[in-house]
């Protein structure tokens, strides 16, 4: 099974040809550096979704975050079930 997962990019890293731009990207207040080099019309402010360190395609912020409460709600049922946290 594969995740990706919405983050915003809050700069772009332009390389040496479109295979090798990157960004820094915001997952919620963590940023990672994540390569643009399946999504080259993605710039600075756009929502993007990332699959182990790849922008695999851009989305609107609504779906950002109608996903990113989709994954809060997963990890709040995860963290009900864990023993001793009842």
């Amino acid at each position: 099974m594969c995740l990706a997962v919405p983050g915003l990019i809050v700069e772009v890293v332009e390389g040496s040809g479109p295979a090798l731009r990157q960004a820094k990207v915001d997952f919620a207040g963590i940023r990672k550096q994540v390569s643009l080099a399946f999504t080259p019309e993605a710039g600075a402010g756009d929502w993007v979704m990332v699959h182990v360190g790849f922008a695999l395609n851009t989305i609107d912020a609504r779906e950002a975050g109608r996903i990113q409460e989709l994954l809060r709600q997963l990890d709040d049922a995860a963290a009900r079930l864990e023993p001793g946290t009842e």
